[in-house]
């Protein structure tokens, strides 16, 4: 019994590997707006619209952990499991943030969301309650972003992290990172597990928008 149950397991995170793969094939993959109202050589501020995403929450030290055992959950309430039996589309990026909390990586615990297309965003269907997931409903917010490559790390992301912290200490937006924020930082992740190269992921750090007016701003672009 054990042994099938081991079989499922597996078959179930190489359906999750290949849905990741389609970040990569497909060019039609839904993402959240947001414009460019800053950019600095290494790093951009976004203003992103509210939208709805799907949450997981996670208790584990390991940030690749858990980002793979949130995401088997999502996996599952978009390929059905939902009380609408519906199927979602792939959608970009997967999105981890860190809780702040205790650990060797400043972290037990995260939050793995999944961003759902236009089509379900007022009326998202509800997971099945065995897989513990929640909408959430992000506001409109600003974040600070900075893109790197290769693979998103337990051994190189608060690095990364660390590299946004220090530019924005360098830059006009300095006064401005969100000190009421749930989450010390998100990475977001936009590749396949397949692509060696070109990969693209971005660290996000949150930008209090009550103090929007003394940072530098200036519209840049919509996507």
């Amino acid at each position: 019994m054990l042994l099938g149950e081991e079989i499922e397991g597996r078959k179930m995170l190489m359906k999750v590997v290949s849905l990741l793969c389609l970040l990569v094939l497909s060019n039609a993959i839904e993402s959240p707006k947001y414009e460019v109202v800053h950019s600095e050589s290494d790093f951009d501020v976004r203003l992103y619209a509210e939208s709805t995403w799907m949450s997981a929450s996670v208790r584990e030290l390991s940030f690749e952990k858990a980002t793979l055992f949130g995401f088997h959950r999502l996996f599952q309430f978009i390929e059905g499991a939902n009380l609408n039996y519906s199927r979602i589309p792939m959608t970009s990026p997967v999105v981890t943030s860190i809780v702040p909390g205790a650990g060797p990586l400043h972290s037990s615990a995260y939050v793995v969301r999944f961003y759902l297309p236009v089509r379900f965003q007022a009326d998202p269907p509800t997971p099945l309650p065995e897989l513990h997931l929640k909408p959430y409903v992000w506001g409109s917010h600003y974040v600070a972003v900075r893109k790197f490559s290769g693979y998103a790390k337990d051994e190189n992301i608060v690095h990364e992290a660390e590299q946004l912290a220090s530019s924005l200490r360098r830059s006009p937006w300095a006064n401005c990172t969100a000190s009421d924020s749930a989450y010390a930082y998100s990475i977001a992740q936009y590749s396949s597990p397949f692509q060696f190269f070109g990969r693209v992921n971005e660290v996000w750090v949150d930008v209090d928008a009550s103090g929007i007016e003394n940072c530098t701003t200036g519209k840049i672009a919509t996507y």
